[in-house]
């Protein structure tokens, strides 16, 4: 068997837990509504990575329970108005306890599975419609039952972590088909150790009360109990077994999935202050990277930290704010987008060479145009490229631009 290490500590096993370690077991908290109640002494948390299947009724291993321990099931809810009835019992008497929920049943009563989860009980599943012959079924079928009674019980909690990756097959009818497939989606599975028999039709809830106590006596061990919170019966039972257990010194232990893993922050906890603090920069392994761009050119940024680029405009492309291609001066960098200085010398320089060849021979296609204007045609207000007007041994080494081609003349 499979070891659980335990420590005790004062808060909830799974809000401590972390993604790779061990399960732990905790001591649960007081009660204090009812200093008399049974309360619940532990909680032990499980993870499919430590247990497959468990309950000694139909495998070789159960939970780690110490003597006189008992961990409370309850399958086939919700249904009011038992089940309500049956939280308001084991909250009076601060127990916690996992219930195996029907995912028809979850799509039904939704309001109660949430309900049960918010008072801090551990929610299962229970197939989606617990077919009487669940043994009998393979392939798709058992998909389906499994995968739809899975997807019903997060639909009703409305959060998929919500939902502990435990699993009880209905009637206990298990197949290796059935384990095997249970397995292949990490669930575990939750047989029993001890049942009362609380689904048989006449039985009464002294019959239910001196079956459960019985039974855990001559077992001798920590056990797995399973109970039905859809019978009148069992809701009758309760108060009675809770206080026949508290009198005779048996102790109740709740059983919790492993709390998620939380995602990991790049940068690490040092740099959380540093990102708080600074909103609108971009944190780089703890310094601040450069902030561009500035909404402001003209004013001196806040952060010297590195190179400062002014905000591009519509302009700086080749486009006026009417939506018309510019060109000569009014085309590339604006005059009063001037770089910084300290922007590396020659990527300065560049920048400056480009405007003055755009100035240059800006006005020297307009020298051509003005001297074209007598012998203007339809064909003038097209588009128009004047290669001789602008040879390539004059434009400095600079490519021929298409703004320049979509040019209309005036």
């Amino acid at each position: 068997m499979q070891q659980i290490k335990t420590n005790t500590v004062v808060a909830v096993a799974a809000a401590i837990c972390i993604a790779g370690a061990l399960p732990v077991a905790a001591h649960a908290q007081s009660c204090p509504a009812n200093s008399n109640a049974l309360g619940t002494s532990r909680i032990l948390v499980v993870a499919p990575t430590d247990y497959m299947r468990l309950g000694t009724m139909q495998y070789p291993e159960t939970l780690p329970l110490a003597d006189k321990e008992v961990v409370l099931t309850f399958d086939d809810g919700p249904l009011p108005p038992h089940s309500n009835k049956i939280l308001d019992i084991l909250t009076s008497e601060c127990v916690k306890a996992t219930f195996f929920i029907i995912g028809r049943m979850a799509r039904q009563f939704p309001d109660v599975v949430r309900r049960e989860y918010a008072a801090g009980y551990t929610i299962g599943a229970h197939s989606q419609n617990h077919p009487l012959r669940f043994h009998k079924l393979s392939g798709d079928h058992l998909h389906h039952e499994i995968d739809d009674g899975i997807a019903s019980v997060r639909a009703a909690l409305g959060d998929p972590k919500h939902l502990a990756p435990f699993f009880r097959i209905p009637a206990l009818y298990r197949t290796d088909e059935i384990d095997h497939e249970l397995a292949v989606r990490s669930l575990v599975t939750f047989s029993a150790d001890v049942v009362a028999d609380d689904w048989h039709r006449r039985i009464t809830p002294a019959q239910i009360i001196k079956r459960a106590m019985s039974r855990l006596e001559k077992r001798g061990k920590g056990s797995i109990l399973l109970l039905h919170d859809i019978h009148p019966a069992t809701v009758a039972a309760l108060p009675g077994l809770l206080k026949e257990l508290k009198d005779r010194g048996y102790h109740i232990v709740q059983v919790v999935a492993p709390a998620p893993a939380e995602p990991e922050t790049v940068g690490g906890p040092e740099v959380w202050p540093q990102a708080s603090s600074l909103p609108d920069q971009i944190i780089n392994n703890g310094a601040p990277a450069a902030a561009w761009p500035q909404t402001n050119v003209n004013v001196a940024p806040d952060n010297t930290s590195g190179p400062q680029l002014p905000v591009p405009s519509v302009q700086d492309f080749g486009i006026s704010l009417q939506g018309q291609m510019l060109l000569g001066a009014e085309l590339g960098l604006r005059s009063s987008l001037d770089v910084p200085s300290d922007y590396g010398g020659f990527r300065h320089e560049q920048l400056r060479s480009h405007r003055r060849w755009a100035d240059t021979n800006g006005r020297r296609q307009h020298t051509a145009i003005r001297r074209a204007g007598s012998t203007a045609s339809a064909s003038a207000t097209k588009p128009t490229w004047n290669r001789r007007a602008f040879p390539k041994s004059e434009s400095n080494g600079m490519p021929e631009t298409a703004a320049f081609r979509g040019w209309k003349s005036p």
